[in-house]
Order: structure tokens, then C-alpha cells, then sequence
């Protein structure tokens, strides 16, 4: 039984099972991080996820049951782990401990998964390529001369490597599904509030989520049914029932309305995914499902929008950041205002310096209305406008990415095009919906493409049945 081709769920069965144990399953990942350090994808390995597993070991000899038990898990390094590093990709937070677990952290280890590394990615997860790391860049699982996406690149490239059967990445504009494309994985952002953020260090707070990239869409699907409930920490995380799963993954799209975007059949032409996703909408027209004409007149703004809103939120989340409790501290700093002044200039990246002099902008005096409160408006506007197009369809199906992933440093001088990879996965953050990548078809030297499956608020069996069924029809890169 070779470890690295079961799925999360047969792994997960096996080890409960005892036909496997979470010693040499653990012990399994870590050798091929080892091997794979090219990769830059893990920055980490706990020094006692071995112990930890012979501890799960004896656990599950004594009885223990639960949906992770034993499993290796890798999260992302913005993600609050007590006692482990959090460095979130930044040199302003390299000696950071966590003093507590994030909400998903301690959901994970009372099903018993074994936390093993954390995994490299943009700094304060601003950026689209995992170049701007102050750790260094990652390179995709499938073509190292390519990035793998971001900003949880390290997430998805440990996936798509083989380094981990699951990790957790977060999703602000894109970070978990664009990633997931580029590295042949499947990535969801689940509905704003369904996974708790409490314990991860934000960005925009009220536009970002967690979620989980995996190997294939049930084993994305079980996991997300351990991450999913309200926490009392978090205010903005929903109190509701969840269902399973894996049990509205039915097989078939018979009968289910399909919408296609009116400003996505002109948005997409052109692009090297074109034909994918346009594949994509025949095969399942071809299964029985309904392509229905449905339109979100302002799609376009979606991209401004976004980059009005997620500057503006991150600067105030960052403002704790100032060499004074939290962070690193300039050993030049002669007085408090060179703490400040120091400190941060040291700190921060560019992109992130870039976004913290952009949100600072929108939200000035005599700015604010003219662009971070319009910003908003439109964003009701735009969730008005979908709330409509829902009541016509089940889903919409759209490009993630519009082609496979580009060269290293092709896109690190030109910030706006950079800003432009956002340009299809923007729209489930600002309405708050799920939206999952799978992978289907392929680009330039046969690596993979992805599409997303977009439904209403608290649809994710919807997004999972179609993604399931995406999959099954995806060729080489429909992982199972």
C-alpha cells in the first residue's frame, strides 16, 4: 500500500484501521518534503509531528475515532498554531510563536489530524505568485521554472508535489482557488463565515476565508465538513447546522441549471482557457444539465472593487504591526517614532508597503466616500445583482485562471498585471459565496487548467456535486 497514491478518506481509513500508522505516514511526508526542498514549499517541519503521531498511534489503539485521526496535515503560515511559528511570510513576524490555536487548528486536532509543517506563501498573503515571500519564492509542483499561484502557493505546490495528502490555505481574492489551478489541485473558498477566522492573521477581514486544498474533490469535500461551525471568538462566523458533504455528491448534473455569465463569455475570449472552460459548459450540457443565460452587469468593476476594499482593511489590520508588541523591532530605533518608522520600513515588502500607502489613500480624509465607502455600495450592488442571477440557476461555471501558470518573474515588475490574475476569482470574495477549483483540461506543455463552480451563500454541496462531476471527466488531471 504506497502511501502517496490513497486519498485523504482511504488514508484516513487505513490508519484508523490500523493497517497503516500515523507514525509512518507522517514520517512518509516529511522524507518527500525533504526531497522536494526545491520546491520552497514547506518553510517549515515541527520538530515533534513524529511524537505526535506515535502519541495518535496510541490513541487509535485505545479507541480514539475521529475524521483526521492520524492524518498529516499541513497549514498555511498565517495560521495560529500555539506554540509553532507563524511567520506569515514576512520578516516583520519571523520570531512570531503563536500563544494560541485558530479556531480550524484545534477543529483539526479534536478530529486528530497530525500538524506536521507550515507551508510558504505571499507576504500577509499579498500577491498572486508566492515571489513576494520574504522567505523566497516557491515554485510549482508540475513546472519549477513556473510560480505556483498565490498567496497560498506553498499550500497548493505541497499538494500537487505529493507532500501532503491536505493543507489549508486562505482565500482573500483568489488565493486558494488560483494556486489550486496552477498545481493540478482542487482549492475551495468556502461561504464567508462557514470556517471560523479566529487565530489567523488578517488581511481583509471581511472579505477572506479558509479552506483546504486536496488531492481530489471528496477528499476536499470531507475535509471541509471538519473545518466548517461557528466559534464563540468569531462573531462573523456562522452559527448554522451543516450538512454532510459528501452526501450531496450524487454523480450527475441531471437536471441542474447551469448559468453562463454573459460578462465571462465576453471577458473569456482570447484566453488560453477559452477552450477548457467552454469544454467544459458542452460536456455538461451533454450530461443533462441546463445552460441558462444569466448576467452580473457589474462583473467588470468586481477587480476595482476589490483592490479599493482589501487595501483599505488590510491597513488597518496591519497598523498593530509596528516593531512595539507584535513584531520585529529595527535595532537602529533610537526613539519611538524611529520604532515606528523604522520598524516597518524594515519589515514590510514592497507589495505590502504598496497596498498599506493604497489603503491609507482610499481611507483619508476627503477620500473615504469618494472611494472605500462607494466601494462598498457597489458591493451590495453587485450581491444584489447575483441574488438575481441564483434565482435563475444552481451554479455558474467560469474560468479560474485564464491560462496555465507563468514563468517565474514574468508578472513581478508590473504590479497591475500582477493585480489582473484576480480578474475571474474576485467575484465569489466580494459576494461572499463558495467557489471551488477543479482542475479539467490543459494549456502550454500540458499543464493544467482550472475551472470554478460558483453557487449561492451556503451552497457548497452544489459546488462540490458539480466539481465532483467536473472531475470525473477531466482526463489526466482529474486526481483520484
Amino acid at each position: 500500500m504506497k502511501i502517496d497514491e490513497l486519498s485523504l478518506i482511504d488514508l484516513a481509513k487505513a490508519i484508523s484501521e490500523q493497517k497503516i500508522t500515523s507514525y509512518d505516514a507522517t514520517k512518509f511526508y516529511i522524507e518527500k518534503c525533504e526531497e522536494r526542498k526545491d520546491l520552497n514549499a514547506i518553510l517549515e517541519i515541527f520538530d515533534d509531528a513524529l511524537d505526535k503521531a506515535k502519541e495518535m498511534d496510541e490513541k487509535i489503539k485505545n479507541g480514539f475515532k475521529g475524521k483526521l485521526a492520524g492524518v498529516p496535515v499541513v497549514i498555511k503560515d498565517n495560521i495560529l498554531y500555539k506554540g509553532k511559528k507563524a511567520s506569515c511570510g514576512s520578516r516583520f513576524l519571523e520570531n512570531y510563536v503563536a500563544q494560541y490555536n485558530s479556531t480550524v487548528v484545534q477543529k483539526m486536532l479534536d478530529a486528530g489530524a497530525v500538524i506536521f509543517a507550515r507551508a510558504n506563501m505571499d507576504e500577509f498573503a499579498m500577491g498572486s505568485s508566492t515571489e513576494t515571500s520574504y522567505y523566497g519564492i516557491t515554485k510549482n509542483a508540475l513546472d519549477p521554472t513556473r510560480v505556483p499561484g498565490g498567496s497560498s502557493g506553498g499550500s497548493a505546490s505541497a499538494v500537487g508535489a505529493g507532500l501532503t495528502p491536505v493543507a489549508l490555505g486562505t482565500d482573500t481574492g483568489g488565493s486558494i482557488r488560483q494556486p489550486s489551478s496552477y498545481n493540478g489541485v482542487v482549492g475551495i473558498k468556502p461561504t464567508y463565515g462557514r470556517v471560523s477566522r479566529y487565530g489567523v492573521i488578517a488581511f481583509a477581514s471581511s472579505i477572506e476565508q479558509v479552506g483546504p486544498i486536496t488531492k481530489n474533490v471528496k477528499d476536499n469535500a470531507y475535509m471541509l465538513e471538519v473545518l466548517v461551525g461557528g466559534s464563540e471568538h468569531d462573531e462573523t462566523s456562522l452559527k448554522t447546522d451543516v450538512p454532510s458533504y459528501l452526501s450531496q455528491i450524487k454523480g450527475s448534473v441531471k437536471g441542474l441549471r447551469i448559468g453562463v455569465l454573459k460578462e465571462i463569455e465576453e471577458a473569456v475570449a482570447g484566453f488560453e482557457v477559452e477552450k477548457s472552460y467552454r469544454d467544459t459548459l458542452k460536456m455538461l450540457k451533454e450530461n443533462g444539465a441546463t445552460l441558462v443565460d444569466v448576467s452580473i452587469k457589474d462583473f467588470k468593476l468586481t477587480l476595482p472593487c476589490y483592490y479599493i476594499i482589501a487595501p483599505a482593511e488590510a491597513t488597518s489590520n496591519l497598523g498593530r504591526f509596528d516593531g512595539v508588541k507584535y513584531s520585529r523591532r529595527s535595532p537602529d530605533a533610537k526613539d519611538v517614532d524611529e520604532i515606528y518608522f523604522k520598524s516597518r520600513s524594515e519589515g514590510f515588502g514592497k507589495e505590502v508597503k504598496r497596498r498599506i500607502m493604497l489603503g491609507n489613500f482610499v481611507l483619508s480624509s476627503g477620500y473615504f466616500d469618494a472611494y472605500y465607502n462607494k466601494a462598498k455600495k457597489l458591493q451590495q450592488k453587485l450581491i444584489n445583482e447575483s441574488k438575481e442571477a441564483f434565482k435563475k440557476c444552481d451554479c455558474f461555471v467560469l474560468p479560474t485562471t485564464a491560462g496555465v501558470a507563468f514563468k517565474l518573474g514574468a508578472k513581478s515588475g508590473d504590479p497591475v498585471a500582477m493585480y489582473k490574475e484576480d480578474l475571474f476569482t474576485i467575484m465569489a470574495n466580494i459576494l461572499g459565496t463558495p467557489a471551488i477549483s477543479v482542475p479539467f483540461g490543459k494549456g502550454e506543455n500540458g499543464l493544467p487548467l482550472g475551472i470554478q463552480i460558483v453557487a449561492d451563500r451556503l451552497n457548497e454541496g452544489v459546488v462540490y456535486n458539480v466539481a465532483d462531476f467536473i472531475e470525473s471527466k477531466g482526463g489526466d488531471y482529474a486526481r483520484v
